[in-house]
């Protein structure tokens, strides 16, 4: 029997917070971590934010001109474009997730590709639509 076939493979317990933050994940690992993410924001401001607002909007012609005014101010503009982010990373990670799931592109050259793809797009579609929601144009 050869020395390297008789040792163990290292087991790790107890990992710590500063281990888990040494660990340097690949980009599609990190997509992959922020689509979840992303889930989660949609899934709690579903129910906390987004149902609400709309309720509130379609109330009457007055409490959607409070509302409007209310929207106006620049926290919660940053709140949208939060639940903007969400949506739109959580749409482009979606895709590329059904494309896995078709077997299409899963080697490891073509998943780093789609993962920063899908960080580029959904980053530059937030970039747009807050330069749109902060009044630029």
């Amino acid at each position: 029997m050869s020395d390297t076939a008789s040792k163990s493979r290292p087991q790790y317990r107890n990992v710590t917070v500063p281990q888990i933050l040494s660990y340097r994940l690949p980009l599609a690992g990190k997509t992959s971590i922020l689509h979840r993410v992303s889930g989660a924001l949609l899934f709690l401001c579903l129910p906390l934010v987004i149902v609400p607002l709309f309720g509130r909007s379609v109330e009457s012609a007055e409490t959607f001109a409070g509302l409007a005014q209310w929207t106006s101010h620049p926290l919660f503009k940053l709140v949208l474009l939060a639940i903007i982010w969400g949506y739109l990373h959580h749409f482009c990670a979606g895709i590329r997730y059904l494309t896995l799931d078709l077997h299409m592109g899963s080697d490891k050259h073509t998943a780093q590709k789609t993962a920063g793809a899908v960080l580029a797009i959904s980053l530059g579609l937030t970039v747009i639509l807050g330069l749109k929601l902060f009044g630029v144009w």
